[in-house]
């Protein structure tokens, strides 16, 4: 069966060697998880997530949390689950429309804690949950994911194949772990329907938290599902799944796909990110005095507004998914910043004038092309009867348009700017160690103070 055939490829990494491709790419990986976790730790949503995790997972341990304290190995994950996904900084994916950085890495840092992981078996499972994630969640396809979160759905099985190699667990018991996520895989959308935008990050949370769990019954000896995907009430079937199948298993021995996620340009949700490219685009090609742009047409793929529908925030957490707020910040001040949206001026007369000038239609034909393309136009009607446009399919930080280490470095400080030039270029120094082979059997725990951590 195909799940058969991906357990087995996943569990095969911890014999195969790593390219220094792959190396330098998950150094990357790992440089963009630190930076969503510090971007979202100061945030007031991250400490209500760490009071949950306490609540949930009470009692002393070793692990770190963004901004809190250290503490048990599965608070931790769970909080650094949620903290990570704040801002909407983390990683994502085009065709599986996830983001795998947050469910792949966070539990295996976390039970870095409580072992002897060293950095192979960690660059090991983080490859494995990037792997096991993205494949599954492309399988499941765009009517799963107009429905569901398939960070809460796919990234399950992503953190049960994390968590399964980093416990070292055997091809069998992988397998096991897979289909005991897939029991738990969860994330109604709803939520975006009725305002609760501030509990979506719980939703990688719950992913890692019941991939965890899944992997340490897998190791007590219980069994899951074992066509957890294509079985007659697998996840295909009973969670709307309409994507190819073939993905779980199509090129085994190709690269991995970890080489295929993107990494994020801008502090909002990946699905505006089309529109943000094009407007900065004409920004910086034609400098227009926006203050004569009569009015501004964005042109879009439906889906982006299933998700990203909030016509004007009502509130911080709202502006991530608001393409007028967005746009209009960008027009108006020439970027968009993590403080835009944290601490939204959504009164700002300008602001709101320049946002009602602004013009959002969808494009059936733009649909077709998604989720392999986000395809967007955005035009500019000038006052003086001129028009200026820019379409824009792809995103800046997606692999075909990718950013050396230098600018995840830059924005690593643009979008975490309470870290301080010491915290920064120790994070630096410990993912780049992942490129060097010679240092494969070091443990893998980073220094609690990469975390920002505060006393208990």
């Amino acid at each position: 069966m195909p799940e058969s055939l991906l357990a087995g490829r996943v569990a095969g990494l911890a014999v195969s060697p790593l390219d220094p491709a792959t190396r330098e790419r998950l150094a990357q990986a790992l440089l963009d998880w630190f930076t969503a976790g510090w971007s979202g730790a100061p945030a007031p949503l991250a400490s209500r997530f760490r009071t949950v995790a306490l609540d949930c997972h009470p009692g002393a341990g070793p692990a770190p949390t963004f901004g809190g304290p250290v503490t048990s190995v599965p608070a931790a994950a769970f909080a650094n689950g949620a903290i990570a996904h704040i801002r909407e900084i983390d990683d994502a994916h085009r065709a599986a429309m996830l983001h795998p950085g947050v469910v792949a890495v966070t539990p295996v840092m976390a039970l870095a804690y409580d072992g002897q992981l060293t950095r192979r078996r960690m660059a090991d499972a983080v490859l494995a949950g990037y792997e096991v994630a993205l494949r599954v969640g492309e399988a499941m396809g765009t009517r799963h994911a107009a429905g569901f979160h398939a960070t809460a759905t796919a990234g399950t099985l992503g953190a049960a194949a994390a968590s399964a190699m980093a416990l070292g667990l055997p091809e069998n018991a992988l397998h096991h772990a897979l289909g005991l996520g897939a029991t738990q895989a969860q994330g109604l959308w709803q939520l975006m329907e009725d305002g609760a935008q501030e509990s979506k990050s719980l939703h990688p949370a719950l992913a890692v938290r019941n991939g965890l769990t899944a992997a340490w019954a897998a190791r007590a000896g219980l069994p899951g599902a074992r066509a957890f995907v294509t079985g007659k009430r697998g996840l295909y079937a009973m969670l709307s799944g309409d994507g190819p199948l073939e993905a779980l298993t199509v090129d085994l021995d190709g690269p991995l796909r970890l080489h295929t996620a993107t990494i994020k340009a801008w502090p909002c949700c990946a699905q505006l990110f089309t529109p943000l490219d094009a407007a900065q685009e004409l920004l910086s090609t034609h400098s227009p005095d926006v203050a004569t742009i009569r009015e501004v047409e964005v042109a879009i793929f439906p889906h982006a507004l299933k998700i990203a529908g909030v016509d004007w925030p009502a509130r911080p957490a709202e502006t991530s998914f608001s393409l007028r707020y967005v746009l209009a910040v960008l027009l108006l001040r020439g970027r968009l910043t993590i403080e835009d949206m944290e601490a939204p001026c959504l009164d700002d007369p300008g602001l709101r004038d320049l946002a009602d000038r602004i013009v959002i239609k969808t494009e059936e034909a733009f649909q077709r092309e998604f989720p392999n393309r986000r395809p967007s136009i955005v035009t500019f009607s000038m006052a003086d009867g001129s028009r200026l446009s820019a379409r824009r399919d792809l995103r800046r930080g997606d692999p075909e348009d990718p950013f050396d280490w230098g600018q995840l470095r830059a924005r690593m400080r643009a979008f975490a700017p309470s870290m301080d030039d010491s915290t920064a270029q120790a994070i630096n120094d410990w993912c780049m160690a992942f490129a060097d082979p010679a240092r494969d059997g070091e443990p893998a725990a980073p220094p609690p103070r990469l975390f920002g951590v505060v006393p208990a």
